[in-house]
């Protein structure tokens, strides 16, 4: 399984630990091809390199030579198969009958994936492809690589062929475009079926797996105090590996916010509680410098006993998808998430938090506002006060923004 591209939503992961083709990081210079497949087999008795080089061939050729003249001159037919079948790498080195150890083309139609594993040598690409039927043998694949030891593969999944010429298969490797991914991207805000949704959508793996994936947030970290996983998926673009599951991506996005928040220095006992602000927050600001302030007005309102009143609380509670203004039944649901009959926080977060959010709840602006309202729904402009009549003469400011054009109005349903 992999990490999302190192940025949220509001900016682009993922990623991948370049290995080298013949070596990793660090390690001794690419082996020779023959080194390098001896280094993949059990070690057997060996002349030495210089004299199998030369003398040793020399040697060989008398009765190299003697078996072919039997099989030139037709020895028994039992005699000729069985020096032809013992011999016949030896026979055809002499004769210049030595097979091609390369395809030609581009493959023969049949889709191959083929996996670099982060680590691995370039002699592990090569016996890879050749056991894959990729490449016709391990040293048509490994001399492209020892004549330009600059070659350098991205850990993955790549869609090769059947029956490819060994520079094919290299140029294949190499072009970004034959890499096999599975990508979403978790926009902040989203509530936790959106964000499988938005999974669903971007890997092809069905929504119902990621319904069961979620099932049972404890098996992931999250602590026993959250009622659901809501809030602790990380929103950002994610790239998964083909295979990779469910279970496997949920996982990713919970660790990944783990690892942010760790980042922010949160402690694990109170990852819950600045989760559940900084998920408020980010329902409740548009603009970057507001996240603060309503960070500001959460933390006001609870030193003061008061009621939140945020609508975005009490219109998840209620199941509602989210307007300005909060229904009537959403105001009077019985339900941990309402705030405006139940004080303090909601029993857990909303949504999914980003950076800027969970920054803010770590952070709040200095102000004593204790009211705020968006008072231009298309920019975000939002208005914090001090007082209720200030909010009130905001709330109106709203109401006629709303009334001022039918464009206007569509926000304002």
């Amino acid at each position: 399984m992999f990490r999302p591209a190192q940025e949220s939503t509001a900016p682009e992961q993922r990623r991948g630990e370049a290995a080298s083709p013949a070596a990793t990081v660090g390690a001794p210079p690419p082996l020779s091809r023959r080194a390098a497949r001896d280094a993949r087999e059990r070690p057997r008795a060996r002349r030495a390199p210089k004299e199998r080089a030369s003398g040793a061939r020399r040697r060989r050729w008398p009765w190299v030579l003697g078996i072919v003249l039997v099989l030139l001159l037709g020895g028994a037919a039992g005699g000729a198969w069985y020096v032809w079948t013992n011999y016949e790498t030896q026979v055809r080195e002499v004769l210049g009958w030595e097979l091609p150890n390369d395809y030609e083309g581009t493959g023969n139609g049949t889709e191959v994936l083929v996996t670099i594993y982060s680590g691995e040598i370039g002699a592990d690409v090569a016996e890879s492809l050749t056991e894959q039927g990729v490449t016709m043998t391990f040293d048509a694949f490994y001399d492209l690589l020892l004549a330009d030891p600059s070659i350098s593969f991205i850990p993955g999944t790549y869609r090769l062929q059947e029956e490819m010429s060994a520079q094919s298969a290299l140029d294949a490797l190499l072009d970004p475009e034959n890499k096999v991914e599975l990508s979403a991207t978790v926009r902040e805000g989203l509530r936790a079926g959106e964000v499988i949704e938005a999974l669903s959508a971007g890997t092809g793996i069905a929504l119902e797996e990621y319904e069961a994936a979620i099932a049972d947030p404890s098996i992931y970290g999250i602590p026993e105090v959250a009622p659901n996983i809501e809030g602790y998926l990380f929103p950002a673009t994610y790239r998964f590996e083909p295979g990779t599951t469910a279970e496997d991506h949920i996982r990713t996005l919970v660790d990944e916010m783990f690892a942010r928040l760790d980042a922010a220095g949160v402690a694990e006992e109170d990852r819950h509680t600045v989760l559940t602000k900084a998920s408020l927050i980010q329902r409740e600001a548009r603009l970057s410098d507001d996240f603060y302030r309503v960070a500001r007005v959460i933390e006001n309102r609870l030193a003061e006993d008061a009621l939140l009143q945020f609508d975005s609380a009490t219109q998840y509670g209620a199941g509602e998808t989210g307007s300005v203004w909060s229904s009537g039944d959403a105001l009077g649901a019985e339900n941990p998430y309402n705030t405006y009959a139940n004080p303090g926080l909601p029993i857990g977060p909303i949504a999914a938090p980003g950076d800027v959010a969970i920054d803010a709840a770590l952070n709040p602006a200095e102000g004593d506002w204790f009211y705020f309202v968006t008072i231009n729904l298309a920019t975000g402009e939002t208005k914090f006060s001090e007082t209720l009549a200030e909010h009130e003469a905001g709330v109106a400011e709203l109401r006629a923004w709303c009334r001022a054009s039918e464009e206007n109005a569509v926000y304002c349903e």
